[in-house]
């Protein structure tokens, strides 16, 4: 209800169209861009109306990329259903990938330097200015910033060497100053503010404004949000491959599409056997300014600029947690990290070689470490 009250009585309605830069800031539905509030609505009802005669999306899978895609669907009067094995959930147990995920907006290729597809990465260029772009407009409303947890942070990369001698970071930063991304600033001096130890040896650097998001709010503000405007949740297994049983799950759910959003269980579903995981961690620690000066800002160093491949990401997740990583193992699929692993501790010592004040960080007492697996 707190999140409807506020759909309703926020700001008038803004139509946030995408800036052009130089990729073109739209994700194709048809022949129809992207547009918040002109085809995609923030408030507790469908843009379009549905109606009897109006299709039904089934959609398996409950993540992120399932909930984004039934609002996308719902704005345009389709009935739709979601079913999911399991929901985002709030507690000291193992939660969904979504919420997992570090939450950084980043312009890809992204820091943990595993994408490798060329076509799927200048998809992601496109799709992550839309992503960006609405996070913003969200950003902007003060009650639904919060409802949402959503922040437009300072997001800091830093570099062992000038950046021309890394010719994919020096495009990556070519093609972010040119795109329209607030706040875009190059400083070879940056690192004095942010307390970084000068023996890390950075000697570049660049920033620009980017969308933080605390996933666990998220990732419940999208649930209600799709509720709200008619989504209906429907919990259960599905099991072997889509393809197969596409015509019977159509049957029992009423409906004429099937999505799949099952991330990595395309592994199953979809028969692909190029789909694999991609392990990662976080150590999740008090960012209350008690303990060390409280970082305001994300700090990251990329897998290729990085010593031996391993990276330095530490992201401000909300008021008073801050995430420290990161790995990313591909094709690794147990959940078995724990503090002790020697990957995690190598995980935090280089972090506290870099930021020296988190030698002092006291972890988070109701969740220290995540961990995930993410499709690649």
């Amino acid at each position: 209800s707190t999140i409807k009250q506020a759909l309703f009585t926020g700001p008038a309605p803004y139509k946030h169209r995408l800036r052009c830069g130089t990729f073109t800031r739209t994700m194709s539905t048809g022949d129809h861009p992207l547009v918040l509030e002109e085809n995609l609505s923030l408030k507790p009802f469908p843009q379009v109306p549905p109606n009897a005669a109006s299709h039904t999306a089934l959609i398996i899978g409950g993540g992120v990329t399932g909930l984004v895609t039934a609002w996308v669907l719902l704005d345009r009067g389709y009935h739709v259903t979601i079913v999911s094995r399991e929901w985002a959930t709030f507690t000291d147990q193992q939660r969904l990938t979504s919420q997992i995920a570090g939450a950084l907006w980043e312009y890809p290729p992204a820091v943990c330097g595993q994408h490798t597809d060329i076509l799927s990465l200048q998809k992601s260029k496109r799709w992550c200015m839309v992503a960006y772009d609405i996070w913003e407009a969200i950003a902007s409303n003060p009650s639904l910033a919060a409802l949402a947890g959503v922040q437009m942070r300072s997001s800091n990369f830093f570099f062992p060497c000038a950046i021309e001698e890394l010719p994919a970071q020096h495009e990556k930063m070519q093609e972010i100053e040119s795109s329209g991304v607030r706040g875009f600033h190059r400083s070879r001096t940056s690192m004095h503010k942010h307390g970084i130890d000068p023996r890390y040896g950075i000697v570049d650097a660049y920033e620009h404004l980017a969308p933080v998001i605390d996933t666990d709010r998220a990732m419940e503000f999208l649930m209600l949000l799709v509720q709200s405007k008619g989504a209906k949740f429907h919990t259960e297994t599905i099991a072997g491959d889509l393809f197969n049983q596409e015509q019977d799950l159509l049957n029992r759910f009423s409906a004429d599409v099937l999505i799949n959003c099952t991330g990595l269980s395309a592994l199953a579903l979809a028969s692909d056997k190029t789909c694999y995981p991609l392990r990662g961690a976080l150590i999740r620690v008090i960012n209350d300014g008690i303990d060390f000066p409280k970082v305001e800002s994300s700090l990251a160093i990329t897998a290729d600029a990085a010593q031996d491949n391993e990276i330095v990401f530490i992201v401000p997740r909300n008021d008073n947690i801050l995430l420290i990583g990161g790995i990313a193992q591909p094709g690794r699929s147990n959940l078995d990290l724990t503090l002790d692993s020697p990957e995690i501790q190598r995980m935090r010592t280089r972090a506290e070689a870099f930021l020296p004040g988190l030698k002092h960080a006291r972890l988070d007492p109701e969740y220290p470490i995540a961990q995930g697996l993410r499709p690649a």
